[in-house]
């Protein structure tokens, strides 16, 4: 079905407003995968703010012109669907990596983040990435060890002194 020009402009206008505010994208070929299954795959992405959209490929290389984005050109070719993370990169990694656990058609084709394009081999990785929850309290117990060991020394020098103290209490009653 053939899109009107108004509806193609909005298409692309849409689409580069999650560019410019997304971190990272993946895009995948979703040839062979059923209605049903994209509409749990959609499900999945909203749960986890993630921009999910079906868009012709003239289009989408439009509408990433001039964002970190634009290195994606080369890898769109066939049916693709696009996936933004907006607040967490590696939130749309992790959508369709868990998707296509269960779906053997649905294969990603190309990464990007920080404009530089990466292989669908680099999915694992992009998907491990920490969420900005797990970031703060790794960067929080990383901050707090020194205050931890700090105390904990503090703590000793009194014990010891108490220890020294029993000791030589022992011994007098031992030599009287």
């Amino acid at each position: 079905m053939a899109i009107r020009l108004e509806d193609k402009k909005q298409i692309v206008s849409e689409v580069n407003e999650a560019a410019t505010s997304a971190l990272s994208a993946v895009i995948a070929d979703y040839r062979g995968v059923t209605v049903s299954d994209l509409t749990e795959l959609r499900k999945a992405a909203r749960k986890n703010n993630v921009y999910l959209r079906v868009v012709r490929n003239t289009l989408l290389k439009k509408a990433v012109e001039n964002t970190s984005f634009e290195c994606m050109n080369e890898a769109l070719v066939g049916p693709t669907i696009l996936a933004f993370s907006m607040e967490d990169p590696g939130a749309a990694a992790r959508v369709l990596k868990d998707f296509a656990k269960g779906n053997d058609k649905f294969e990603i084709k190309a990464l990007s983040i920080g404009g530089k394009l990466l292989g669908a081999d680099q999915l694992d990785a992009m998907a491990s990435l920490p969420t900005y929850d797990q970031a703060v309290s790794m960067l929080m117990s990383v901050m707090l060890a020194p205050i931890t060991k700090l105390a904990r020394t503090f703590n000793e020098v009194p014990t010891k002194v108490t220890r020294v103290v029993a000791a030589v209490r022992d011994q007098k009653k031992e030599a009287a």
